[in-house]
């Protein structure tokens, strides 16, 4: 099992001694770098252990006690493991209002995030691994769904928009778009690249090192 790594960017733990209460396993530039950025968005003390795929890290026995999945992102709350994007960005939101991770307007404008973060894990995030083409269509589809607007829901960012900047982010890095296609995107891209959560969570992952298929 890989040795603990603090994420260089995350605001100080608890003190030595006192109990760790989120520790992320992520492996950079994966799916868990959405959760890594809404953990520097809420700003709670947390951790971080980098897997790599690279020495197989994820099929460690003591990895797999904590998610017989073997994926990563996981989230353990007092050693508790959260998995699934959607899963930790609920509990994350859920847990600190403070920071806004979900829209004002009740249960609709909560539900119209739901539906986002469905549309994103069934259509958009598979689309890629089908090929160019379908990654094309996904995200012309939502390109129309984002419709022009700053935000996904509310007119503010929420746990939609970091799936959405982390999707985007890897499909432009593996195979760059003609920025004329998606131009809602790529202003999303940009709006959220400004964000300070945004900017210390790609220090962060870059200086790790990446591990990423083509």
């Amino acid at each position: 099992m890989p040795d603990g790594h603090r994420d260089p960017l995350a605001r100080p733990g608890p003190p030595p001694g006192a109990r760790r209460v989120l520790t992320l396993y992520l492996s950079p530039g994966s799916s868990a770098m959405a959760p890594h950025i809404a953990l520097h968005e809420i700003g709670q003390p947390f951790e971080t252990r980098v897997l790599s795929f690279a020495r197989r890290d994820h099929r460690d026995p003591a990895f797999l006690a904590i998610n017989p999945d073997g994926k990563v992102p996981v989230l353990l709350v007092d050693g508790r493991p959260l998995t699934e994007v959607a899963g930790i960005f609920f509990y994350l939101a859920r847990r600190f209002p403070a920071a806004g991770l979900l829209p004002e307007g009740g249960a609709e404008a909560e539900a119209r995030v739901v539906s986002w973060m469905s549309f994103l894990a069934a259509t958009v995030h598979p689309a890629r691994r089908q090929g160019p083409d379908a990654a094309r269509a996904a995200y012309a589809l939502a390109e129309q769904r984002l419709g022009g607007a700053d935000w996904a829901v509310g007119g503010r960012l929420s746990i939609a928009d970091i799936h959405l900047f982390r999707l985007f982010w890897r499909f432009r890095n593996a195979s760059p778009p003609d920025g004329a296609l998606f131009p809602g995107l790529q202003a999303h891209h940009d709006r959220m690249m400004q964000r300070p959560a945004v900017q210390r969570t790609c220090a962060a992952e870059a200086a790790t090192g990446y591990e990423l298929p083509a």
